[in-house]
């Protein structure tokens, strides 16, 4: 690890790659960050949080709605 920094409106963990780049990688994607609060309850029993979960159901219906053709 070579430092932690806001990028991309997230806390991420800067490495060193194998082949010399710095690469990062979001820090709740580690062993870095603690674990919510909802994580540690479920302890493993729930793959996924309910929040995350309406967040993608709001993505598929964005992705899926009708696109709306152009006056041509």
């Amino acid at each position: 690890m070579i430092g932690r920094s806001p990028h991309w409106g997230d806390d991420r963990v800067i490495y060193r790659a194998a082949d010399g780049t710095l690469p990062t990688i979001a820090a709740a994607m580690t062993d870095m960050e603690q674990p919510d609060a909802f994580r540690r309850v479920a302890a493993g029993r729930a793959a996924f949080r309910t929040v995350d979960l309406l967040d993608l159901l709001t993505l598929l219906d964005r992705v899926s709605a009708p696109v709306e053709a152009e006056d041509a």
